[in-house]
């Protein structure tokens, strides 16, 4: 049992966390703190795997209870949770130590990416392995051809060494691809870190992969480890690596070919074991054409190629897509299970799914709640989908 601690002042947003950790895993112990003065509370009187906590607050801020976690319990991951406004503030946090911030509102899945991440990694410091997970937990739906090469790709690749880059459009199922790969690797008990690297701000990436020395910069108050070496013996995730900047990509490239590292104002060599996998959305051939990526990284990255097609390429898998969806939301949301008529999945199949798969699960779960009865009809799936 995982025990979280959410420190947020309005109650909507503590209420949307808190059903969505819940239904990613019931196992969560979670706490609500209403501020800032009443999280440092309950973080003294109790012990905490991960905490979740809002910038701006009454009584105390963000970056109070931050300085205050890492004075009194700097082994535990803290979340930020940024507005809008609060953009320098969240890199400022991430400087002083924090794991990781997430913008309002929030995205739900770079969410849970995240706390899976920051509950994987601090498991793995404590106990010295990473926490259990199934590879069944990261299975990819679908008979297709496509998917079925795919799952062929996947077999070959996993159980060596090679980098592996994944393209494909947004919502196509890129991170599935990279968890099964290192699920079904020899690296599986070992941590797997992501990192969206179109999230973190360019002035902020180096310091978030590589880790900086105290001094480093001005509110560089303690050294801090990176991305890189808290997947060290594991599997490094770099999704959207094509929106990381060039000085970024620089030192990517010599992590991949010498596998070393130097974090941000250190000149000691650092020595990782990690295994890359890189996503991304865009064509990186492209980019390199136009100068915003560099050609010896692709090839670096590129050893092995997997391309995840869109929804719109595979419609014949959209009925196990929706068996799965139908199943898996009705059981972590506690909603009467349902099924769909025949009428309704050809619909969903005339669809043209700029979302793909995610756009895919979200009409799913709107279907579950807002249509009656046990089944799920083609009037419903017009009236609902909002397609």
């Amino acid at each position: 049992m995982s025990k979280i601690l959410i420190i947020e002042d309005e109650e909507s947003i503590r209420r949307v966390l808190n059903k969505v950790l819940m239904q990613d895993d019931k196992s969560y112990s979670i706490t609500e703190a209403v501020d800032g003065l009443d999280g440092i509370s309950k973080i003294n009187s109790s012990k905490f795997e991960l905490i979740l906590c809002d910038i701006k607050m009454p009584k105390k801020d963000g970056i109070e209870v931050l300085k205050h976690i890492l004075t009194e319990c700097p082994n535990t991951p803290t979340i930020m949770i940024s507005g809008h406004g609060d953009l320098e503030t969240a890199v400022e946090s991430m400087r002083l130590g924090a794991f990781d911030y997430i913008s309002k509102p929030p995205d739900l899945n770079r969410l849970l990416n995240s706390v899976r991440s920051a509950l994987l990694n601090k498991n793995f410091v404590k106990k010295g392995k990473s926490k259990s997970r199934n590879s069944s937990d990261f299975n990819i739906i679908g008979k297709s051809e496509a998917i079925t090469n795919i799952q062929k790709m996947i077999d070959k690749v996993s159980l060596t060494n090679a980098k592996v880059l994944i393209q494909g459009p947004n919502g196509s199922g890129k991170e599935l691809v990279a968890h099964q790969i290192h699920m079904n690797s020899l690296r599986n008990s070992a941590p797997f870190i992501e990192v969206n690297c179109a999230a973190i701000p360019s002035e902020l990436i180096e310091s978030e992969l590589f880790g900086h020395v105290k001094g480093a910069f001005t509110s560089a108050v303690k050294d801090k480890a990176g991305k890189f070496e808290a997947a060290n013996g594991g599997t490094i995730f770099l999704d959207e690596i094509g929106d990381m900047s060039m000085s970024a990509q620089s030192k990517v490239l010599r992590a991949l070919q010498e596998n070393k590292i130097q974090r941000v104002g250190s000149e000691r060599d650092l020595i990782v074991d990690v295994r890359v996998i890189a996503a991304t959305n865009k064509n990186l051939r492209k980019e390199i054409q136009e100068n915003n990526f560099r050609e010896d990284l692709f090839h670096r990255l590129a050893v092995i190629e997997i391309d995840v097609p869109s929804l719109n390429k595979r419609l014949s898998d959209i009925p196990l897509l929706v068996e799965h969806f139908l199943k898996d939301i009705s059981k972590s949301s506690d909603h009467q299970l349902k099924t769909i008529d025949k009428d309704g999945l050809d619909q969903l199949k005339k669809y043209n799914w700029t979302g793909n798969v995610r756009e895919l699960r979200n009409v799913i779960e709107r279907l579950i709640i807002l249509s009656d009865g046990k089944k799920i009809s083609k009037k419903d799936v017009i009236k609902y989908s909002n397609k």
